[in-house]
């Protein structure tokens, strides 16, 4: 006789398991858990249920299938049931002067509108309203949409820019910016002590507590913001002139950014044809991010092919953003994100005002925000990774506003009207630049030039360590361990003079897992686990004293060297330290 389904499991375990399929409202999640303890998978169950998902760098973020541990209809429900429990609390509804209700959005991968839907109703099944938009939209249209109604708070599934195995639940508060501890932590808490909410529980009616969005008022509104943080200098004339490619990388971009566009005033762009729909398997993208080689090939054919001045890119939910520029040889250079971070920092506070402006960016970023905000006379706030920390930077500077934030990894805040970053109103603000440069004869190739010159050159590259296996989260913390323990006296032939570890903060800066290498005054390196991806990010930089431009060139090729050394360098202990 052959032993029965599940024997050979532990009985804990199995119990667990069991628990979950009595609870999980989708069949073909119950099919997956139940072939798994047919085939008496301990690993794999293992790895759905050993380490449930947890609040990253931004929000949830994981595979898509069943188990506390993998992205699905089960985790979305519990997750906002803790949410609302976490809503209703006495100390949350106090002073906040936002409404009682949560904006609920999605991107456009597989299983999100399903999630978002899940979501609005246990929202609406536990007394609060649901402002539920049921198109699949860029997640800063929600973002925008949490002050738009005065919510108590907003939730948007998706997973941005990870591959298309995964999705993911993001959440923002009533101020419109990220969930941040504790708050992440007591929904955390709430979730895990609250069952999932059943079908019959969301089968409603619920009257006008779950309330279907007009989608076009709410856009309109949102382009009236993101057209008013591009400013009204440039004339239609000089904005029509600008011919540019735009790609929403199979997401939702392509649904608000050409309408943005024309809208200020611009030719309508050139959108990429094999990447124009919104498609959840990312054909022409296996990794959707723009700053992975090869996502923007498209694009920058056609680009080519068009002669155009300046490509666009968002990410599949268009929060981030990446541009490239036309050369004088007629090719196209892809601006890294601390480049373009440089050049909105330098047009935003040149075409402002006032004593209460603050610029920020964050750890891992390029340092030459902060020598520009101090050649300026500008306040300038330095964040831990994550838009959660750079949106809330005022709160550090009392007296003062946030003209201008952003991530080194394509993340820009143009516009306080969205308090996340917004890779739409941040393209029409460069796009505004590049009209500008154009008219007058020049690019913002030219632009970087002078303040490459003026501040020094301060090159920088990101380099991740993909580590594979439900064990990465362990390995990194080991080869973080390692660093922390034994830091190196020497990266690419410069001394480490400090050593700079967050691991329990540091001023105004909460406990991260970070370390910071400086080089004796030439550049540094920035080492930390990624909170969305089985990733060892490091971030390398450096520097160079300010030059006259025509020394600006060997500037250039001096810095670019040495950021070889030093990923060279890091590259080489860490392969020491992951081997046998």
């Amino acid at each position: 006789m052959s032993p029965a389904p599940g024997a050979t499991l532990p009985a804990e375990l199995l119990s667990e398991v069991q628990a979950w399929l009595g609870e999980d409202p989708d069949p073909g999640a119950r099919a997956e858990l139940e072939e798994l303890v047919r085939q008496g998978d301990e690993r794999e169950l293992r790895a759905r249920f050993d380490h449930p998902l947890t609040f990253g760098t931004a929000g949830l973020r994981g595979p898509l299938g069943a188990g506390p541990a993998r992205m699905n209809r089960a985790v979305a429900r519990r997750t906002t049931a803790g949410l609302v429990t976490h809503l209703l609390a006495p100390a949350q509804r106090t002073g906040t002067g936002a409404g009682p209700g949560v904006v609920v959005g999605h991107d456009a991968r597989h299983l999100s509108a399903e999630m978002a839907e899940d979501a609005a109703r246990v929202v609406a099944s536990r007394g609060l309203r649901a402002w539920w938009l049921k198109s699949a939209l860029p997640t800063p249209i929600t973002a925008f949409g949490v002050r738009h109604f005065a919510a108590f708070a907003g939730v948007v599934v998706t997973a941005s820019h990870n591959p298309a195995a995964d999705n993911g639940y993001k959440v923002y508060l009533s101020d419109g910016a990220q969930v941040v501890p504790p708050h992440d932590e007591d929904i955390a808490s709430s979730a895990a002590k609250s069952a999932v909410p059943s079908d019959e529980q969301l089968s409603g009616p619920f009257g006008d507590r779950l309330v279907e969005v007009d989608e076009e008022e709410l856009l309109a509104a949102y382009c009236r913001a993101a057209l008013a943080a591009a400013g009204a200098e440039s004339t239609p004339a000089v904005r029509d002139r600008l011919r540019c490619v735009y790609t929403p990388v199979h997401g939702t971009g392509g649904a608000v950014l050409p309408r943005l566009m024309e809208e200020a005033g611009f030719a309508p762009p050139a959108v990429v044809a094999a990447q124009a729909g919104p498609d959840p398997d990312f054909p022409t993208a296996p990794f959707p991010n723009p700053e992975e080689p090869g996502v923007l090939d498209l694009a920058l054919a056609d680009a080519e092919r068009l002669s155009a001045d300046l490509v666009l890119a968002n990410d599949p939910d268009a929060d981030r953003l990446a541009v490239a520029v036309r050369t004088d040889e007629g090719r196209y250079r892809v601006l890294s994100g601390d480049e373009v971070g440089a050049l909105l920092a330098d047009h935003l506070i040149s075409s402002t005002s006032g004593e209460d402006r603050l610029v920020a960016t964050t750890v891992v970023s390029s340092t030459m925000l902060s020598d520009l905000a101090v050649q300026r006379g500008i306040a300038y706030v330095e964040t831990l990774t994550g838009f959660k920390w750079v949106a809330r930077a005022a709160r550090l500077r009392p007296g003062h506003r946030l003209l201008f934030g952003y991530e080194e990894a394509l993340g820009y805040a143009v516009t306080d009207a969205v308090a996340d970053k917004d890779g739409m109103s941040a393209a029409v603000v460069v796009a505004d630049m590049a009209a500008r440069a154009k008219a007058a004869g020049r690019s913002l190739l030219d632009r970087l030039d002078e303040l490459d010159a003026a501040l020094g050159v301060h090159a920088t590259r990101q380099w991740s360590l993909r580590l594979p296996g439900s064990d990465a989260g362990e390995e990194m913390g080991k080869l973080m361990s390692n660093w922390r323990s034994a830091p190196p006296a020497r990266l690419g032939g410069h001394e480490v003079a400090k050593v700079r570890d967050l691991a329990h903060g540091e001023g105004d800066l909460p406990p991260t897992d970070l370390l910071v290498f400086y080089l004796d005054g030439q550049g540094r390196v920035v080492m930390r686990p990624s909170g969305t991806e089985p990733k060892l990010k490091v971030y390398f930089e450096a520097k160079t004293d300010p030059c006259c431009m025509a020394d600006l060139g060997e500037a250039r090729r001096l810095a670019a060297s040495r950021l070889h050394e030093l990923q060279q360098a890091v590259s080489a202990l860490l392969d020491l330290q992951a081997g046998p």
